[in-house]
C-alpha cells in the first residue's frame, strides 16, 4: 500500500504552527538545515530518519518538508510510517514557503550545502580544463574528462569522493558553540 502525504499550502502550515497544532519535520541533511530552515522546524535528516526524534506529541499534526517537495514525495511511505494517523507535506517545501513570502531563518555564515560545493568545484574544474585545453594545450581536456568520470561514478555508485574531501575542509568543520 502506498502512503499519501496530504499537501498543505504554506499559509495553512504557518497557521497550524502558530496555533501550536503541528510539528514541522525538515528531512533535509544537517548542512542544508544549518544554512537555512523554517522557524521551529525539527531536523530529521533522511540519512538517519529512523533514529531521529520527531518531537511528535499526541494531537499535533505532523508536517514533513524538504527544499522543493521532491524528497518528501519520493519518500512518502517511509515518512508516513513514522506517524500514527494522517501525515502532511508542506507544498513546495522551503521554496514554496519563501515564495509565499513567509520568513525563513538563514545563517549566511554557515557553509554552503556540500552538494552545492561539489557542483561549484566540479563545474569550475570542468570549465578550467576546457579553457586550458583551448588556450594552453589540448591535453588539459583530460581534467574535464576526469571530473565528468568522477560525477558519473558518483551517480552510479552513490559514493562521491569530492563530497567526502570537501566535507573535511576547514570551512565545513562544525563551529564551537
Amino acid at each position: 500500500m502506498t502512503a499519501v502525504l496530504t499537501p498543505l499550502s504554506p499559509r495553512d502550515v504557518a497557521a497550524r504552527l502558530t496555533a501550536g497544532r503541528a510539528v514541522l519535520v525538515d528531512i533535509r541533511e544537517p548542512d542544508e538545515f544549518a544554512r537555512e530552515h523554517l522557524p521551529g522546524a525539527v531536523s530529521a535528516p533522511l540519512s538517519a530518519f529512523e533514529q531521529a526524534h520527531l518531537g511528535v506529541t499526541p494531537g499535533r499534526d505532523v508536517i514533513f518538508m524538504c527544499r522543493s517537495g521532491a524528497r518528501t514525495d519520493f519518500n512518502c511511505d517511509r515518512l508516513a510510517a513514522r506517524v500514527d494517523g494522517p501525515a502532511y507535506v508542506l507544498e513546495g517545501g522551503l521554496n514554496g514557503w519563501k515564495a509565499a513570502d513567509l520568513p525563513a531563518e538563514v545563517d549566511r555564515k554557515a557553509p554552503l550545502e556540500i552538494m552545492r560545493q561539489v557542483q561549484i568545484a566540479a563545474g569550475g574544474l570542468a570549465l578550467l580544463g576546457a579553457v586550458l585545453a583551448w588556450l594552453v594545450h589540448p591535453g588539459f581536456i583530460a581534467l574535464s574528462g576526469f571530473v565528468g568520470a568522477g560525477l558519473l561514478f558518483a551517480g552510479v555508485s552513490g559514493f562521491c569522493g569530492m563530497a567526502r574531501v570537501l566535507a573535511v575542509m576547514p570551512w565545513n568543520r562544525t563551529r564551537a558553540a
